[in-house]
C-alpha cells in the first residue's frame, strides 16, 4: 500500500512538473484533485488494467458530459489520446479532463481545433467542415437531398473562420474567429461539456468517490 501511495505521489509530482515545463496540454488540477482522478481512472479501467478503452470513455462522455454524437465522441477520444494507441493512459485522462473542466480560452481553442481538424494537417478544410456540419443539417432537414443545405452552411462557416481568405481555416484563423465571437468555439460541433456538467463532475472529484459514483450509468 505504501508503495502504491509513493508511486501515485511521484506520478502527481512528475505530471505537475512536466505540465509547467513540457509541451502538450497543461494540467490545471491541484495534487488532491489529480489523486481523486487517478482513483476514478483505476475504477473505470477495472482490475489489473492500466489503460482506459474507447467504449468506457464514450460512456463517460454520454453520461457525465452529455456528448452523444458518435462521430464527435470519437474525435474527442482522439484529442485525449495524444500518443494514438487507441487507449487512454492515466496522464492522458488527467490532462484531457483538465481542458474539459478547467481549460482556459487558449487550451479550449487548441483542443477544439484538434477535434475539427480531421486529418491532422493543421487546417480545417471545406470538406472537413462539410463532414462536421452534415449531421446537424440532416437531423433537421426534411429534404431528400440535404447536401445543398450543408454546402450553404459550410460557406457561412468559412466566412466566419477563414480570416486570411485562403479557402481553409488555420489555427490562427480559428483563434481569431473565437476571440471575435466566442460562440464559434464549438461552431463545428458540440465537443465540450456544459457548465452544469463541469460543476457536477467537479463535485465527484471533491466528494467521497465510490464505484457507483464513477462507473457510467447503466443503460
Amino acid at each position: 500500500m505504501a508503495t502504491k501511495r509513493k508511486n501515485q505521489e511521484q506520478f502527481i509530482q512528475n505530471l505537475t512538473k512536466n505540465s509547467k515545463n513540457g509541451p502538450g496540454h497543461p494540467c490545471r488540477f491541484s495534487p488532491p484533485e489529480i489523486a481523486s482522478l487517478l482513483n476514478m481512472f483505476k475504477h473505470l479501467c477495472g482490475p489489473d488494467k492500466k489503460k482506459l478503452d474507447r467504449p468506457t470513455f464514450r460512456d463517460v462522455l454520454i453520461t457525465r458530459f452529455k456528448i452523444t454524437d458518435d462521430f464527435l465522441m470519437d474525435r474527442v477520444f482522439k484529442a485525449f489520446d495524444t500518443d494514438n494507441d487507441s487507449y487512454l493512459k492515466a496522464e492522458e485522462w488527467v490532462r484531457g479532463l483538465s481542458i474539459f473542466l478547467k481549460g482556459e480560452v487558449e487550451d479550449l481553442i487548441k483542443y477544439c481545433f484538434i477535434v475539427y481538424d480531421l486529418n491532422g494537417d493543421g487546417y480545417i478544410s471545406r470538406e472537413e467542415m462539410f463532414h462536421m456540419l452534415k449531421p446537424c443539417v440532416v437531423k433537421q432537414s426534411s429534404e431528400e437531398d440535404p447536401d445543398e443545405g450543408v454546402k450553404e452552411l459550410v460557406e457561412i462557416a468559412l466566412k466566419k473562420f477563414d480570416l486570411d481568405h485562403d479557402g481553409r481555416c488555420s489555427v490562427a484563423d480559428f483563434r481569431g474567429a473565437v476571440h471575435t465571437e466566442s460562440l464559434l468555439l464549438e461552431g463545428l460541433g458540440h465537443c465540450l461539456p456544459s457548465d452544469t456538467c463541469k460543476a457536477e463532475f467537479m463535485k465527484l472529484i471533491h466528494g467521497n468517490l465510490t464505484l457507483d459514483d464513477i462507473k457510467p450509468e447503466k443503460k
